[in-house]
C-alpha cells in the first residue's frame, strides 16, 4: 500500500521531467517555425494551437522545459549541499556558528529578485553562470540556518562526543556522523530548494535575464503571449501550468522518498 502511495504522488512529477527531457525529440516541429496564424486555436497541425507569432504552442511547451529542469536542479543541488555543511559546521563549532548566524541574518535581508536584477543587469555577461551564482547565493542562507536547528540536536549525541574525544576531525564529523543523521532534512530542503530555483529561474527567463536560456522557454512562453490569453489560452496557460506541476510534484515527490529513506 505504501508503494502504491508512493508510485502516485511521483507519477507527475515523472510524467513532467520526462516531457522536459524528451520534449526536444517529441516536438513535431521546430521552436522557430510558423505554422498558422497568430493565436490560432488548436487544430490537428498545432494541438494546442499557436502563440504569437503563429508558432506550434505544443511543439513549444516540449522544447521549453529542459532548460528550466536542469537550471533549478543545479541550483537547489548546490544551495542544499553548502547550506548542509554550513549547517553542520555551526553545530559542532559554537563560534565560527555565531559568525555564519550573523553572516546568514544580513545575506537574508536581500531580496532574491531584487539580487538577480542589480547583477544581471550591471553585469549581463555572466549568462547563466551568474543567475546560478546568485540563486545560490541568496538561498543558501535560509536552508544553512535550518540545518543548523536540526543538527545541534545531533552534534550533542553520545556518539558525535565519542568521535570528538577519539580526535576526530570536522570533515569527519561533519560527513560520517552529522549529515548522514540529517536525511530528512536533506530531502525536505532538496525539495523546497527545487520550487525556490524553479520560481528564481521563471522570473529570470521572464524578465529575459539571462539571454542564454534557449530559443524558448515556459516563462518567456508566458511573458510573450500574455496580450493573446483571451484568443488562445493555452498559449498562456499550458507553460504556467508546465511551471506549477513541474515545482510541486518535484517537491512532493522528493519529500515523500525522504520520509522513506528515514524509516528504511
Amino acid at each position: 500500500m505504501r508503494c502504491a502511495r508512493t508510485g502516485a504522488v511521483a507519477l507527475p512529477a515523472v510524467v513532467v521531467v520526462l516531457l522536459a527531457v524528451a520534449g526536444p525529440f517529441l516536438a513535431a516541429h521546430p521552436a522557430t517555425e510558423p505554422v498558422d496564424i497568430p493565436y490560432a486555436t488548436p487544430s490537428a497541425a498545432a494541438l494546442l494551437g499557436t502563440d504569437h507569432l503563429g508558432q506550434d504552442v505544443a511543439g513549444r511547451v516540449l522544447l521549453g522545459g529542459w532548460g528550466l529542469l536542469l537550471l533549478a536542479a543545479v541550483i537547489a543541488v548546490l544551495v542544499t549541499a553548502l547550506a548542509a555543511v554550513i549547517g553542520a559546521v555551526a553545530a559542532l563549532r559554537p563560534a565560527i556558528g555565531a559568525l555564519i548566524e550573523r553572516t546568514t541574518d544580513a545575506l537574508m535581508l536581500a531580496p532574491p529578485v531584487l539580487a538577480i536584477l542589480l547583477v544581471m543587469l550591471s553585469w549581463p555577461e555572466s549568462g547563466t553562470i551568474g543567475l546560478v551564482a546568485i540563486a545560490v547565493v541568496v538561498g543558501t542562507p535560509y536552508a544553512a540556518r535550518v540545518f543548523a536547528a536540526a543538527a545541534a540536536r545531533t552534534a550533542v549525541s553520545g556518539y558525535v562526543e565519542v568521535a570528538v574525544a577519539s580526535g576526530e576531525r570536522l570533515p569527519y564529523l561533519i560527513f560520517r556522523e552529522v549529515l548522514p543523521n540529517l536525511r530528512e532534512t536533506v530531502a525536505t530542503q532538496l525539495g523546497l530548494r527545487f520550487v525556490e530555483a524553479t520560481y528564481l529561474v521563471s522570473t529570470a527567463a521572464f524578465l529575459q535575464l539571462p539571454t542564454s536560456l534557449g530559443e524558448t522557454n515556459w516563462a518567456l512562453m508566458v511573458r510573450e503571449n500574455s496580450a493573446g490569453i483571451m484568443l488562445n489560452p493555452a498559449a498562456v496557460v499550458a507553460p504556467a501550468v508546465a511551471i506549477g506541476m513541474l515545482a510541486v510534484s518535484v517537491n512532493a515527490t522528493i519529500g515523500v522518498f525522504g520520509r522513506r529513506m528515514v524509516t528504511v
